[in-house]
């Protein structure tokens, strides 16, 4: 009971509280430019003298000002091989190869090379290039892996798509990586 009488004061003290002055709603109300000078002052608009900012000209069509992207440190290229499991020859035909290389701690594809009907062996190149996010780095240990996709689409999985894609791999420079899609 105490709990239900507590409740109920609570909701008419919020109910009291909130006063936000609000006025009905008028239809035939004309729109009017809202008074900014409530908002921001004219004292507030201009800089302290002495600390002006330089003014900049306005962009060229198509492109934007600020910072140059940041360009993450990168290694050389992989290169490699991707070959087919006995029996998947036919489907590889139609699909599409996407050749994966993933950081050893998991997360989000680091780069990733889309190969429309390929024709296997198949020789690739994944590179800084390659990559998902430019930020982040193409260096350090990477696990490859190679995946067959019935449709393109790397986010969905068709019946018709080989079950598993290629085991990963940690890249190591020599001798090039061999991935194998069973």
């Amino acid at each position: 009971m105490l709990r239900v009488v507590f409740t109920m004061l609570l909701g008419l003290a919020l109910i009291a509280g909130c006063d936000r002055r609000v006025e009905s709603f008028d239809p035939d109300e004309k729109p009017e430019q809202p008074d900014l000078s409530r908002i921001f002052p004219p004292e507030a608009a201009a800089p302290p003298t002495g600390t002006e900012a330089p003014s900049m000209p306005p962009a060229p069509p198509g492109q934007r000002r600020g910072a140059p992207p940041v360009a993450a440190a990168s290694g050389p290229p992989i290169r490699g091989s991707v070959r087919l499991a006995p029996g998947l020859e036919e489907r590889a035909r139609e699909g599409v190869l996407f050749v994966i290389a993933r950081s050893p701690e998991g997360g989000p594809p680091l780069a990733v090379k889309r190969f429309q009907a390929p024709s296997f062996p198949l020789e690739f190149e994944l590179g800084p290039e390659d990559r998902m996010v430019a930020a982040r780095p193409f260096v350090g240990p990477l696990l490859l892996s190679a995946r067959l996709d019935a449709d393109g689409n790397a986010t969905s999985r068709a019946p018709d798509d080989p079950p598993r894609p290629g085991q990963p791999r940690r890249h190591r420079p020599r001798p090039p990586p061999r991935i194998t899609v069973n």
